[in-house]
Parts: C-alpha cells; structure tokens; sequence
C-alpha cells in the first residue's frame, strides 16, 4: 500500500511538471541602458510583438545610464539561461567584455540603436544617427536663413548616437559659415541634466537664435531654462519623435518644439529579428531603419496617425491581456481537474484493495477457523472438565443488553471452551443430511438460546450458524464427490440440500468450480 502511494504521488509530480514545462521556447534577455519613454515604448512594442509567438518569454533589465550596471545585469541575464541577448550599449566600449562574454557563450547577440568596439554580436539593428544630424543640420541652416547662432545639448558623452548625430550636424552647418554653434553643452539624455547645464550657462541667451538638442528631452530642458531666465525663446529642434501623449510629435504640433526626427523603435521589428535567429532563418547582418524629419507642417497628420496606431495596440493588448487571462483560468482547471481524477483514482484503487484484503483475510479466517472445528483434536480431560465448561440452561432469561466489555469477555471465554467446539461440530454431523436443520435446532440441541449460539458460534467462527452449517455441508459435498462414487444429486441429498441445482450453485461460490469438475 505504502509503494503504491509513492508511485501514484510520484505519477502526479511527473504530470505537474509536465504542464510547467509547457512555458517558454525562448527566453529572451532585454539590457537596455537607460529607462525612459522612448524605451518604455519599444519595450512596450516587443511584449506587443511577443503575443503573436507562441513561448516566448521577454526579459527586460535597465542599467539608467550606469555601464558598469549595465555589464553586471548583462552577466545576471546569461546567468539565467536566456537563449538570445539583446543589448543597447551605454556606451561604445565600456559594456563591450560583458556582451563578449554572452557571445562567447553561444548565446545570440543583437547590438540595436548604438553601437560597441566589439565585433562580437550576431546582427546590428539602428536608424541611421549621422544622417539624422546631418539632416538636422539642413534644416536649421534653412530655418536660420543660412546666419544664426546656435546652442548645442549633446547627448551622453561616449555614447554612439551622440558622436553620429553631433558629426552629422557639424558637417551639415560647414557648408554655412555664417551659422555658429556658440557652445557645446553636455547632456546625458535627460531633460533635468539639460535644464541644469543650460541654466549655468554664462553666455548670452538672448543671442541664441536656435537650440539644437540631441534628442527632444533635451531641447525641452533647455527650453524651460530659457523660460525661467526670461530670454528671448529662440527655435527648439529636438530627435525622437514618439508618438502619443506628450511624445514629441505633440510638441511639434503644440510648438513646444519647432521641428524633431523620428527616431524609430521598431521593437516588434527587432523582436521579430530575434525569432528569425533562434528559428535559424536567414537574417540581414545589419538592418538600418528609415525615419522622418518631424515639422508642424505634417506633425498634426503623423499624431493622428500614430493615435490611431496607439488606439489599436491598446484594443489588442486588451484582448491579449483577456486572453492570457483565459488561458490561465484554463491552465488552472486542468491541473485541479489532474489532482482531482488522480485523488479519486488514489482513493478507488485504495478502497479496492483494502475490499480484497479484507475479504482475503475474512475468508482465511473462516477457512481456518471452520477447519479448526471440523479437524480439532481435543483432550479428553477437557471433554470430561464438567464443572470450567457447563453450559447455561436454556430456560434462563437472556440479557441482550451486554456492554461492549461483558461481549469481549465472553468472546475470550468462548475461544477457551473446547467442550463447546466438539458439541457442536457433533450436533451438526449428527443432523448434516437434514434439510429441515434450523438454528433453533442446533439451539435446543446445545440446550442454548437462538441468541446465545449466534453470539458464541460468531466469536469463536466469525461467522453465523447457518453460514457455518452451509459451509459444513460443502465440505462434506466436496468429500463424498472425490470418492466419486454417488451422483451430484445423491450427494446433494445426503448433505441436506432439498435442490441439486442450489447444491451446484453454492458449492461453485464455495470452491470456484462446478461439481462436475470433480467428477
């Protein structure tokens, strides 16, 4: 009973696993170096992207601009068994041993919007940032009239996208003599550092005729600099471009800033990418993203666009979020309905088998005990011993109302009473071939009440009289039938049956085989 529990607790485990096994076919690892809206909505595009594939699992990490963060959260990714890396590098060198690591790991690496040292990754996903700032630089020069002075707000010192885009811009504006950028303020991405250095800056603000920040969260620090100073607002040109609420399509349109590039996040492109390397489909080395420059001449048009495109990813991740619910509930209810079908298989095998082993020793006990009584030798002192095993008269009122403690003596007593035994396997061999036999009978004949024999045949047999008169009777049936010389119905007579027909059919209860099988 007890392997039998281990087995079936074991078996439960087994298919417990197996259904947490049904999770993820990849895991994806995200390192973005910083967390701000521009990743928060590419991210948002990857999970978007990640419901159309079925077991994928996305895991994002984010460094706020701290490489030696960034490399430590990169380790812990490979740590925990991601089977494809993707990485925006803090900066160009600093990240690049940790991404070499996951490379030299077997693990699939791709780079995507700015750049490392390293020649270690599998494919490189970007916009193109030096053209972005020559373009940029374009269009100041034609904003200004080809004269101007300009304030600069780079973005994080060392990092790809701000050397691209501030050798785009100066390239551009070479061609305009005329056209000074006053100075250079170093930002991080962020538009408080922006405020704060724009701020302490000693120069002239009311000289400044344009603020060209590296991304839009820049240009709107500087902004609100310039606000606070009370100079003169000059133009306000910014890159990213997002769209939706207070991204910076918004604040072309609402003139917070005059013009910015979209700065594409493409994350379900580059989640897509992704399950084309880990699928082992051919995949472009490089992929460049195209974008636009951003004016208020088209700014209405694109926010309208990218609302709608807002509106629709959030109808579908409402019905993706349902479904995943459903699915879960689902989930749910097929491992309650697993524990539950292999409980009550537990519980039915449990009752069968204690049925069969209760029956088994039941029967054996019987077996015995009705052998003993039929085969027993006993003194004959014991026999003799009138005065330890007289038996009560009948005519004595009979107490029914014993207590559990007087039954289990008289149980110990009876199983004592030798005397008992050979009285009664006597008064039944005398009377076996009787049909008319009744307990009262046998009763009368061991001068005790019906109650009286039930009570001491079922202590000492566990069984009643009339099943103990019955077995007797077969026994004897099986005895005669191996001499083999009387018939089934002679012999069914003999041991008191008024049907050889019933003879047949109780002594194949009995025996598990049929009369004739004897003969």
């Amino acid at each position: 009973m007890r392997k039998l529990s281990i087995y079936l607790i074991t078996l439960a485990a087994v298919l417990m696993m197996g259904c947490k096994q049904n999770e993820s076919k990849y895991i994806i690892g995200v390192s973005q170096c910083s967390e701000d809206i521009w990743r928060d909505w590419q991210n948002a595009e990857m999970r978007m992207e990640a419901n159309f594939h079925e077991g994928v699992e996305l895991r994002f990490t984010a460094a706020h601009d701290d490489s030696e963060l960034q490399s430590k959260q990169i380790d812990s990714l490979v740590a925990s068994g991601i089977s494809l890396l993707i990485v925006a590098p803090n900066q160009l060198s600093s990240v690049s041993p940790a991404i070499d690591r996951a490379y030299d790991k077997g693990i699939p690496v791709i780079v995507f919007e700015r750049k490392t040292d390293s020649r270690k990754y599998t494919a490189f996903v970007s916009a193109d940032n030096y053209e972005m700032g020559h373009l940029m630089g374009e269009y100041v020069a034609t904003q200004l009239g080809g004269k101007g002075n300009v304030l600069e707000v780079k973005g994080l010192k060392g990092s790809s996208p701000a050397e691209e885009r501030y050798n785009g811009f100066h390239v551009a504006l070479a061609a305009y003599p005329d056209i000074k950028v006053v100075t250079e303020i170093q930002g991080d991405w962020t538009e408080p550092t922006a405020y704060e250095a724009v701020k302490n800056w000693k120069g002239d603000m009311n000289s400044i005729d344009l603020v060209f920040g590296h991304n839009d969260r820049s240009a709107l620090g500087a902004r609100k600099a310039f606000e606070e100073r009370g100079a003169k607002l000059p133009k306000f040109c910014g890159i990213d471009a997002l769209p939706g609420p207070n991204g910076g399509i918004q604040q072309v349109r609402d003139s917070l800033l005059d013009a910015s590039y979209i700065y594409p996040t493409r994350g379900d492109q580059l989640l897509q990418l992704a399950i084309d390397i880990l699928d082992g489909k051919q995949y472009p080395k490089e992929t460049m993203l195209t974008s636009a420059l951003v004016t208020r001449d088209n700014a209405t048009v694109l926010l309208l666009e990218s609302d709608e495109v807002v509106r629709q990813a959030h109808n579908l991740n409402k019905l993706q979020t349902k479904a995943v619910g459903y699915l879960e509930q689902l989930a749910t209810q097929r491992i309650i309905s697993l524990l539950a079908i292999i409980l009550i298989a537990f519980l039915v095998l449990t009752l069968v088998l204690f049925v069969l082993f209760y029956r088994s020793k039941v029967n054996a006990q019987r077996e015995r005990v009705v052998n003993n009584l039929w085969n027993m030798n006993v003194p004959e002192e014991a026999i003799n011993d009138d005065s330890e095993n007289a038996e009560q008269p009948s005519g004595l009122p009979i107490d029914t109302s014993k207590s559990d403690e007087v039954e289990s003596a008289e149980k110990d007593e009876v199983a004592k009473e030798p005397i008992f035994i050979i009285r009664f396997k006597d008064v039944v061999e005398a009377r076996l071939s009787d049909s008319d036999l009744t307990v009262d009978d046998l009763a009368a004949a061991m001068n005790l009440s019906r109650v009286q024999l039930y009570r001491k045949v079922k202590a000492i047999s566990g069984v009643s009289p009339v099943e103990l008169l019955r077995t007797a009777r077969l026994n004897r049936g099986y005895q005669l039938l191996i001499k083999g010389d009387k018939t089934i119905s002679e012999v069914a007579y003999e041991v008191g049956f008024t049907a050889p027909s019933y003879f047949t059919k109780c002594f194949k209860d009995e025996f598990g085989i049929s009369p004739s099988d004897l003969g």
